[in-house]
């Protein structure tokens, strides 16, 4: 837990905070402790955190087992709300009535919850231009259902992300097919989920469809060096947006 004190006062320092900024946290930062989720989140409370954005893996309606509404409440009772999640559904390409049945139990779940964020922890857009293609019109009719609950559908980036399909960037393929107003895009700006792909590069070509960023180094915030934490939130804020989120991954990747 003192890393993750180290993180939040981190956050807030290169983020270039003057006053009191929201810096929400994924709670898959807090994965050994996960056998203890009230202990979990009474300890961000208390660290100063206000907001988080929790799991709802292959889309489960429930967090670490609970309820949404019974979530929700455990949430409440540490001053803590929940505005975002990572959970999706992933595209049945025969039967997509059924994939976007299964969104709607997801979707409910998180309107329940009060999230105001769904964004898909990870996400096969195909092998092909054509599945890509199909992957992305399922993502918009998926963003207006998201839309019907009062939510907003995004994506996480991963490196692979950065790939290319048939001479395509597999996320610069993903923004230019999908509708603005459907789809969003949570920026992880880390180098292991960047590549060799800027970070401030994506906020200023596209900055309208990053609405979210997540937060982390190799190691603590700022510990690298590698990552131009004021630049990007510089740039982000410049961009009309706030919404950010740490993320603690070790020690699963270094």
């Amino acid at each position: 837990m003192k890393k993750i004190i180290y993180i939040f006062a981190a956050a807030l320092v290169l983020a270039g905070c003057s006053q009191k900024k929201e810096i929400g946290i994924q709670l898959y930062s807090l994965h050994q402790n996960f056998n203890d989720i009230e202990g979990v989140l009474d300890s961000l409370s208390k660290i100063g955190y206000t907001t988080v954005e929790t799991l709802n893996g292959g889309g489960d309606p429930n967090c670490f087992g609970i309820a949404p509404a019974d979530f929700k409440a455990l949430c409440d009772s540490k001053n803590l709300t929940i505005t975002s999640t990572h959970g999706g559904v992933a595209l049945d390409r025969v039967d997509e009535a059924a994939t976007l049945q299964k969104w709607s139990v997801l979707f409910d779940a998180l309107r329940t919850m009060g999230a105001k964020y769904c964004v898909i922890p990870g996400y096969n857009f195909g092998s092909t231009i054509a599945e890509m293609k199909q992957s992305c019109d399922h993502l918009n009719r998926a963003g207006a259902l998201a839309h019907e609950y009062g939510l907003q559908l995004g994506m996480h980036n991963h490196k692979g992300d950065f790939n290319t399909v048939e001479g395509e960037v597999i996320l610069d393929y993903v923004i230019k097919n999908t509708d603005p107003d459907k789809f969003f895009i949570e920026l992880d700006v880390c180098p292991h989920n960047m590549g060799t792909a800027d970070p401030l590069h994506y906020l200023k070509t596209y900055p309208d469809r990053i609405k979210v960023l997540h937060v982390k180094d190799e190691k603590e915030l700022g510990e690298s060096g590698k990552v131009d934490f004021e630049a990007i939130f510089k740039q982000f804020y410049k961009n009309g947006w706030e919404d950010a989120y740490v993320e603690y991954e070790l020690p699963f990747w270094i």
